[in-house]
């Protein structure tokens, strides 16, 4: 239906670090989806501001959840002259396995899964902030050109839900939870500093780069990551 690889997956120790408020608002306003975008519910492919509480979402590692609660917020309200840091975070067709373009906020998580994160991490997925994409994959950021509806979707435990395809979107906990959110010693995935993730993302386009040479690279490269 959804066609996409089936993974299995352990769940992962996590290390949380908030990377700031976007926009001027909470750690629920960092995250969240464009209105327009799919994601892969029980009634199929369904743009996100179609989507109810009550309704089911596939999730990466435990099959369809419900939703809890839905946010709706107004982004962007001073386009086209947004300031370059709350620039939008644009992924092209497939550089994340999406099938349609992607628009996402700065500090969205996304699932990345990379041979250098198994070797630094010890698991090969890991949650990356979409800002620390640029310059990946032709991922790039750029002024918002209009405000837009921005939903941001949550279930009883933090989730990551398919998007477009086969984007891989983090839905954290809710708010009210946040404490709980930070303090726990079991939450399911592994979030990266900015540093980290900055780091994640070169390495991973060195293994592009392998891949598309037939494992040919920079050495100076490769001791790095």
């Amino acid at each position: 239906m959804f066609g996409w690889k089936n993974t299995t997956r352990r769940m992962q120790h996590r290390s949380v670090e908030m990377t700031g408020a976007y926009d001027g608002g909470l750690a629920a306003q960092m995250h969240g989806l464009m209105a327009g975008t799919r994601v892969a519910s029980n009634l199929g492919w369904r743009v996100i501001e179609a989507l109810t509480v009550g309704d089911k979402v596939l999730t990466f590692d435990n099959g369809m959840q419900e939703i809890v609660e839905l946010r709706r917020m107004t982004f962007w309200t001073d386009a086209p002259d947004t300031p370059v840091a709350q620039w939008p975070v644009i992924v092209p067709v497939g550089a994340l396995d999406n099938r349609e373009e992607l628009t996402l906020l700065p500090d969205q998580g996304v699932l990345v899964e990379s041979d250098a994160a198994s070797d630094i991490y010890g698991d090969p997925f890991a949650i990356v902030p979409a800002q620390a994409l640029e310059g990946l994959r032709g991922i790039y950021r750029s002024a918002p050109e209009q405000q837009i509806e921005l939903i941001a979707i949550y279930f009883a435990q933090e989730q990551v839900i398919y998007a477009e395809g086969g984007a891989l979107v983090h839905c954290p906990a809710r708010l009210q939870t946040l404490d709980a959110f930070i303090t726990s010693q079991d939450m399911a995935y592994d979030v990266l500093s900015p540093c980290a993730a900055a780091r994640l993302a070169e390495c991973m386009g060195l293994e592009d780069q392998m891949l598309a040479t037939g494992g040919r690279t920079g050495g100076q490269m490769a001791v790095h990551c």
